[in-house]
């Protein structure tokens, strides 16, 4: 054992895992963990999944906590029983003060932004939804509002044109990892020194908010320029896809989920959300000053598939 600081682990999916994994593997003492209950799934939600954090505790003999509500007595005694002198939060959900102010050095949160920016729920895709060029992540105290308590470090990406919501979770999961790791040594070692949000604010800055996303949220508006449809589609590709219904050369309408494209600023007479195809290599949508050009794509009730399969394989984009 590393150490014999008590850590208990709180999060939910696999982006937390890679933090777990970093902290079993770095042999920190990881008294026990905290994750949602199972979940139901399959056709009939008669099957129950354990969350990727449940699974690989499990794995690893780790004991887990899965409470329904985090203010259940039974929970917090347990909780309690545990004796954490630190808790780390990763991806899980907004606790109570009984709950963060429980451990003698307090609780930290993994965000994946650069706070104070992008606080709330889907850090990553808001940030490439706004063509952000930079991102990251953010370790901090929690305190009562959400997202706002003092950081404790930062680490920077740069985010390609090219990158999506899946590269950037993915490298993020990684860099956040590592990040948990050193909070957690420079927590031990005494030697951090927070900053408060409101330092990192000048008057003149806009906070970007990430709320959690909806359908509706997913739909396009192709309204909007080139690029922000463009961002738009990768910030929410490959979950939970950007969505619009088309009305074919046919007059019959679609359902769509796009997953890649390519941006052609040119100008243009048609209407935006009006569809130019030859019926097999492309399909372009218009928009407020270009073109969006289909990639890859899904109709609703069918397999994701490339933009020429899809084309091949269905007349009513045929003039």
């Amino acid at each position: 054992m590393k150490n014999k600081l008590r850590i208990v682990f709180m999060g939910t999916p696999d982006f937390a895992v890679e933090s777990l994994r970093a902290l079993v593997e770095g042999g920190y003492n990881v008294a026990g963990v905290v994750t949602m209950p199972d979940k139901p799934v399959g056709k009939h939600q008669s099957v129950l999944q354990a969350s990727p954090v449940k699974q690989y505790a499990l794995s690893q003999h780790l004991p887990v906590l899965q409470p329904e509500k985090l203010k259940d007595p039974d929970f917090l005694e347990a909780l309690k029983a545990w004796n954490a002198d630190l808790q780390i939060v990763v991806a899980f959900r907004m606790l109570p003060e009984v709950v963060w102010n429980m451990p003698r050095l307090g609780t930290f949160n993994l965000h994946a932004s650069l706070l104070p920016q992008y606080r709330g729920a889907a850090p990553v895709n808001w940030a490439i939804i706004n063509g952000e060029t930079v991102t990251g992540v953010t370790t901090f105290f929690l305190t009562h509002e959400i997202d706002t308590g003092k950081i404790i470090y930062q680490e920077k990406i740069p985010v390609a044109d090219t990158d999506n919501a899946e590269i950037i979770h993915d490298k993020l999961m990684q860099l956040g990892a590592k990040l948990v790791v050193k909070t957690v040594d420079d927590i031990l070692n005494d030697m951090i020194i927070p900053i408060p949000q409101e330092k990192l604010i000048s008057n003149s800055q806009e906070l970007k908010p990430a709320p959690k996303i909806f359908k509706e949220t997913c739909r396009i508006d192709w309204n909007k320029t080139t690029k922000e449809i463009y961002d738009f589609i990768r910030g929410l590709s490959p979950y939970p896809g950007a969505w619009t219904e088309l009305t074919t050369p046919k007059r019959e309408t679609l359902h769509f989920k796009l997953f890649e494209t390519e941006k052609i600023i040119q100008p243009h007479e048609l209407e935006p959300g009006t569809i130019v195809s030859d019926g097999k290599t492309f399909l372009d949508i218009s928009t407020q000053d270009g073109f969006i050009r289909l990639k890859n794509l899904q109709q609703a009730g069918k397999k994701r598939m490339a933009v020429g399969d899809f084309l091949r394989g269905n007349a009513s984009f045929m003039y």
